[in-house]
């Protein structure tokens, strides 16, 4: 073999073994390195009891707005026809009590929030206000076909860095396949075609302790003339000592 055949030949063998190496690394034996689980990579630790902070909103959030009280949400005429229908009563009667729960609206109903790892590539967040169960799903996790659901199927990935003073890290969720519902108690409607993002982060107060703030976007081609964005916090609590879960309610 020539030399410059032989130069050509080790070039291409050592690009090989680089190339081998950035993807997934290599020990000994030639045993690819496993990815880290979506656990071990957290960049941030969500885990824990958390509480509502209600900084704003409060007459949205608090009390069953009225009817016509629609301020801040961008709605398509479409949108404000189905919200100026809406009655408690017929909604209380329809049994279906758990429109404003759906994962577009579910944090913006005050009351606690208990985050676990059900496994090590998959976040549990469940709400004691109206009994709700989210699942975070991470990796190559594909939705199964099925139903829509209020609560949707959402995949979730760590980012590091962090926005307005947040530490560290972002969880970044991303959730479709969802069930109509309403923005708000009082009849805001969002479509089954709407879909959400949100991101999570955790900013240190000056105090030392964690908040949870999460900017949630709710983005509907039929109901919306724009993305919804809104966000809510979370104080940390010590212990699960005020955790009441409480069955949906068509209003308070």
């Amino acid at each position: 073999m020539k030399r410059a055949q032989v130069a050509v030949f080790l070039a291409v063998v050592l690009a090989t073994h680089a190339s081998a190496w950035a993807q997934g690394g290599r020990g000994r034996g030639g045993d690819a390195t496993p990815p880290q689980t979506a656990k071990a990579a957290a960049v941030i630790d969500l885990t824990g009891y958390w509480v509502s902070v209600v900084t704003e909103d409060w007459r949205y959030r608090m009390v069953t707005p009225a009817r016509g009280d629609y301020q801040g949400v961008p709605m398509t005429p479409a949108a404000r026809a189905i919200a100026d229908a809406w009655d408690p009563a017929k909604e209380e009667a329809s049994g279906e009590l758990c429109k404003s729960y759906g994962a577009p609206a579910l944090l913006r109903v005050p009351g606690r929030l208990h985050i676990t790892w059900q496994d090590d590539q998959t976040l549990r967040m469940d709400s004691d206000a109206g009994k709700q169960t989210r699942i975070f799903h991470f990796g190559d996790w594909k939705a199964p076909a099925g139903p829509r659901t209020i609560q949707g199927d959402s995949v979730a990935e760590w980012q590091a860095g962090g926005g307005r003073g947040a530490t560290d890290g972002t969880l970044q969720v991303t959730t479709s396949n969802l069930k109509a519902g309403f923005l708000r108690k009082n009849g805001v409607p969002y479509s089954e075609n709407a879909s959400l993002k949100e991101y999570y982060e955790l900013i240190t107060q000056p105090d030392g302790t964690p908040l949870l703030v999460v900017t949630i976007i709710t983005t509907d081609p039929g109901y919306l003339r724009q993305p919804f964005v809104i966000s809510s916090q979370f104080k940390k609590e010590a212990s699960d000592a005020k955790w009441s879960p409480t069955a949906c309610s068509a209003t308070w």
